[in-house]
């Protein structure tokens, strides 16, 4: 055992759902007391920066229920069974978007909130769009409208809250670090 690990004596399964499954584990800490952890276990999600050919960013303005308010954010999704990465990404950007491609380019990977969750977020970015002659209908749950932004104005969501959240923030980030926009 190294200095930080801890072991685990015990796992009780709470929950199983749709998205994520909760698990309470009794752990033994590094100084050989007992504790307990709440896991929220998740199959992984992809997040794809898409960029028109006018320089635009293209994002989903959606509800999140969690929030009780609307963000704007990049077409994500959570991983399918045994689903790459790579193919998830394609499958939520048409999804999502009505835009396909043919070259997606990997730039990270990340945990979203490893203090109490499992989940791995992968992200990809591409500036090769092409509009679907068909839309891939999206999940039936889910209700998205296309936002088309340029980098300056993604970066004045930021600062209004209009985009809130961790990858879609990444993502600004990354576009202005690049310069490329």
């Amino acid at each position: 055992m190294n200095n930080f690990e801890e072991k685990t004596i015990h796992t009780e399964k709470i929950f199983n759902g749709k998205i994520i499954d909760l698990q309470v584990d009794d752990v033994v800490l590094p100084n050989g007391e007992n504790s307990k952890r709440e896991i929220v276990k998740h199959p992984g999600a992809v997040a794809v920066i898409p960029i028109t050919k006018d320089n635009k960013i293209v994002f989903v303005k959606q509800y999140r229920k969690p929030l009780e308010k609307t963000l704007v954010e990049i077409p994500a999704g959570k991983l399918d069974n045994n689903e790459q990465p790579l193919a998830a990404a394609i499958r939520e950007l048409e999804e999502e978007t009505g835009y396909t491609t043919k070259e997606l380019n990997f730039v990270t990977s990340f945990y979203s909130s490893p203090g109490f969750a499992d989940e791995l977020v992968y992200i990809y970015v591409t500036d090769t769009l092409e509009k679907l002659e068909t839309p891939v209908p999206g999940d039936d749950d889910e209700f998205v409208e296309i936002v088309e932004l340029t980098l300056d104005k993604a970066k004045q969501y930021v600062e209004e809250e209009m985009i809130h959240d961790a990858k879609t923030n990444y993502a600004v980030l990354y576009l202005h670090a690049l310069g490329r926009m």
